[in-house]
C-alpha cells in the first residue's frame, strides 16, 4: 500500500531558508497592510491600557474617599470604570476586525501565488510528487501561515504596551524598574532556546499532515478498486499507522510549544519574588512609600504578561515560519519545461511537425527516446503503433510541452517549440487522452471548457456536429446533463464524445489522440469514429491507435519499438512486408476486422 510512513521524508523541491530570508519574504506580503497592522497593535495596546486603568482609578478614588467620602466621588469612580470597559470593548472590536482583515488578505494573496506556481509546473512535477501533499501546502500551510500575521500584529501591540507600562513603572520608582528590566534578558534567552526545536517539530508536524492527506486522497480516489479487492481493512490499517505517527509527532510538537509559557512563567515568578524582597527592603528603609510599592507591584503584574509574550514570540513564530518555508519551497520550485523565448503564435498553424534527433528520458536511469527523428506533413494523419513502452505516449507529451526533452530539436512550422509562447501555442493543440477527464458540471460546461467565451449556440453546434447529435439523445438532460465527479455519470464512450466536441469547439490546428482500449459498444464506437473523422479532417493529427478503423484511415503508420521507428507506411504496405506491424496486426487489430468477425461467426454456426 502507498503512503506508509517509515519516516518524515521531505519533497525533492524542499529547501531550507534562513530566518532573515523568510522574514524578508513574509514582509513582502505584510507591507501593503502595514497601516492596518499598526492600528491593530494600537488597539491591543489601548485595550490593555484601559484594562490596567481600572486599578489606577480605584486607587485614586480610595485616596479621595479617605479625605472626602461623597456619593459623587463613588458615582464618578463607577462611571470611569464603565467608560474604560466600553472603551476597551470598542478598541478590542476594532483590533479584531482589522486583524481578521489583514489575515484574510495575506492568506488570499499567498494562496493565489502558491496555486499559480503549482499549476505552472509541467507534468513531471505531478508525476513525482503526491497530489495530496501539494494540496496540503496550498490549503493547510497557507492557512497556518495566518499565525504569522496574528503573532506579528499582537507583537506590535505588546511592544507598545510594554513601552507605556515601563514609563509608568519608572515614574513610580526608577531603581525597582531597573531591577525588573534586568530579568528581561533572562526571559528572552530562555524563549530563544526553544527556537530550533520548535522549528523542527512544527516542520515534522506539517510533513506528517501532508502525508496523511495524501493517503486519504489516494484511498478515497481508489475506493472502487479497494472494495473490489476487499482491501478496505488494509487501507484503514495504513491510515491507522499514519495517523498514530501523526499523533506522536503532534504530541511532541504540543509539548515543546506548550512548555514555553510555563518556563517563562517560572522565570517571571522568580523576578516577582526578587522585586517583593527588594521592595520590602526599600519600604523598611523608607526609600519608597508602602502605597507606591503596592502600586508598583500591581503594575508589574500588567508588565510581565506582554513581556513574556514578546520573549516567547520567536519560538511561537516558528510555527508560522515552518508553514511559510513549505509554501515558499513550492513557489520557488523550478519547472523543467522552460521556454527560451515567448514568440507569438498568431493565426492557425500550418501543422508541419519535425522531431530532429530528439533524446528524452523521464529519469536518468532509462532513456525512452534515444535518437528520435520524424517529420509529419501539414494535414497528415499519422498513427503510432507499438507495444507498451515503445515511446508512443512520450511523443505526444513532448509535442504538447508537458515534458522537456534533453537533446535534439522539435520544430512546429519550422520554429523551435521551446521559443514559442506556450500559452498561445497550446491554443492550437487539441488533445484527447485515453481516459478523458471531465470536470464537475454539465456536458455543456465541459464542452465550453475549451473556449470559455463560446456562446450556447456554438457549444450546441459543436455537440451536434458529432454523429448529428444522436449521442445527446441518450443523455437525461442533453447538454444540461450533470457529468458527476470526473465524469462518473457518463460511460467512457460518452466521455470521449464530450472530449471530441470540446476539441471541435476549440478548432485546433494540430489534433493529438490517445485512443482508449476499453470495450465500447459498437453504436458508441461508430459515433466516436464519425467524430474522429470530423476532428481529423484538414488537420495535422497524431494518434496512438488502438482501433483498426483508425489505423486503416491513417495516411501513414509509424511502428515503434523501444523509442525507435522500425517500420512506416500504409496499412496495406506494412501488412505486405510481413514484419513487426503484421505481428501487431495479428495480435491487436485482426480480431476487429470484418473478415475475422465473419469467419468467427461461420465457425460458431458450424
Amino acid at each position: 500500500m502507498g503512503f506508509i510512513m517509515d519516516g518524515l521524508d521531505t519533497e525533492a523541491y524542499d529547501r531550507s531558508y534562513s530566518d532573515r530570508e523568510l522574514l524578508r519574504r513574509i514582509w513582502h506580503y505584510f507591507r501593503p497592510y502595514g497601516r492596518d497592522m499598526v492600528l491593530v497593535g494600537l488597539g491591543v495596546t489601548l485595550v490593555a491600557v484601559s484594562g490596567s486603568g481600572g486599578p489606577i482609578i480605584i486607587s485614586e478614588t480610595v485616596d479621595l474617599l479617605a479625605q472626602n467620602p461623597t456619593t459623587m466621588t463613588i458615582f464618578l469612580m463607577t462611571m470611569g470604570v464603565l467608560l474604560l470597559g466600553a472603551t476597551g470593548w470598542a478598541f478590542n472590536f476594532l483590533g479584531q476586525y482589522l486583524s481578521a482583515k489583514v489575515v484574510g488578505n495575506v492568506v488570499l494573496r499567498l494562496r493565489e501565488d502558491v496555486f499559480r506556481a503549482a499549476i505552472r509546473h509541467d507534468m513531471s512535477f505531478f508525476d513525482e510528487h503526491s497530489t495530496g501533499r501539494i494540496v496540503s501546502r496550498i490549503t493547510s500551510d497557507t492557512q497556518d501561515f495566518a499565525t504569522v500575521v496574528t503573532l506579528t500584529t499582537n507583537l506590535v501591540g505588546q511592544v507598545l504596551l510594554v513601552g507605556l507600562l515601563l514609563v509608568w513603572l519608572v515614574n513610580i520608582n526608577l531603581w525597582l524598574s531597573l531591577l525588573l528590566l534586568s530579568f528581561a534578558p533572562i526571559a528572552v534567552t530562555l524563549a530563544l532556546s526553544f527556537r530550533r526545536i520548535a522549528r523542527r517539530v512544527t516542520l515534522d508536524a506539517r510533513r506528517v499532515t501532508a502525508t496523511i492527506n495524501a493517503q486519504i486522497q489516494e484511498s478515497i480516489s481508489g475506493i472502487m478498486v479497494a472494495k473490489s479487492f476487499r482491501q478496505e481493512a488494509a487501507i484503514y490499517q495504513t491510515f491507522l499507522r499514519n495517523n498514530r505517527q501523526g499523533y506522536r509527532v503532534g504530541l511532541r510538537r504540543g509539548i515543546v510549544l506548550n512548555s514555553i509559557f510555563p518556563v517563562l512563567g517560572a522565570s517571571s515568578g522568580v523576578g516577582v519574588a526578587a522585586l517583593v524582597y527588594a521592595g520590602g527592603l526599600a519600604v523598611r528603609s523608607e526609600l519608597i512609600a508602602p502605597g507606591e510599592w503596592y502600586l508598583f507591584m500591581q503594575a508589574v503584574g500588567f508588565f510581565w504578561f506582554p513581556l513574556i509574550n514578546i520573549a516567547s514570540f520567536w519560538s511561537q513564530f516558528q510555527d508560522g515560519l515552518s508553514a511559510a518555508e513549505r509554501v515558499f519551497a513550492l513557489i520557488d520550485a523550478e519547472p523543467r519545461v522552460v521556454q527560451r523565448a515567448a514568440e507569438p503564435v498568431e493565426g492557425p498553424l500550418e501543422g508541419r511537425i519535425e522531431f530532429r534527433h530528439v533524446r528524452f528520458s523521464y529519469t536518468d536511469k532509462e532513456v525512452v527516446l534515444p535518437d528520435f527523428s520524424l517529420t509529419i506533413q501539414p494535414r497528415e494523419t499519422v498513427a503510432l503503433v507499438g507495444h507498451t513502452g515503445a515511446g508512443k505516449s512520450s511523443i505526444i507529451k513532448l509535442l504538447t510541452r508537458f515534458y522537456e526533452f534533453q537533446d535534439g530539436e522539435l520544430l512546429v512550422d519550422g520554429r523551435d517549440i521551446r521559443t514559442l509562447d506556450l500559452r498561445q501555442y497550446r491554443r492550437h493543440i487539441g488533445l484527447v487522452t485515453q481516459t478523458p477527464f471531465l470536470f464537475s458540471g454539465t456536458v455543456g460546461d465541459n464542452i465550453r471548457y475549451a473556449c470559455p467565451e463560446a456562446s450556447d449556440e456554438e457549444v450546441y453546434r459543436a455537440a451536434m456536429s458529432i454523429s448529428e447529435g444522436r449521442w445527446l439523445s441518450v443523455l437525461a438532460d442533453g447538454l444540461n446533463t450533470d457529468v458527476g465527479e470526473r465524469g462518473s455519470n457518463l460511460s467512457l464512450g460518452q466521455r470521449q464524445l464530450v472530449a471530441l466536441a470540446r476539441v471541435l469547439l476549440k478548432n485546433p490546428s494540430i489534433f493529438v489522440l490517445d485512443e482508449a482500449t476499453a470495450s465500447i459498444d459498437p453504436f458508441t464506437e461508430a459515433q466516436i469514429q464519425e467524430g474522429l473523422n470530423l476532428v481529423m479532417r484538414d488537420r495535422t493529427a497524431i494518434v496512438i491507435a488502438h482501433r483498426l478503423s483508425t489505423v486503416r484511415h491513417a495516411d501513414r503508420i509509424i511502428v515503434m519499438d523501444h523509442g525507435t521507428i522500425i517500420e512506416e507506411g500504409t496499412h496495406d504496405s506494412l501488412l505486405a512486408q510481413g514484419g513487426h506491424y503484421a505481428e501487431l496486426y495479428n495480435t491487436y487489430f485482426r480480431h476487429q476486422s470484418l473478415d475475422y468477425i465473419n469467419s468467427s461467426s461461420w465457425r460458431d454456426g458450424d
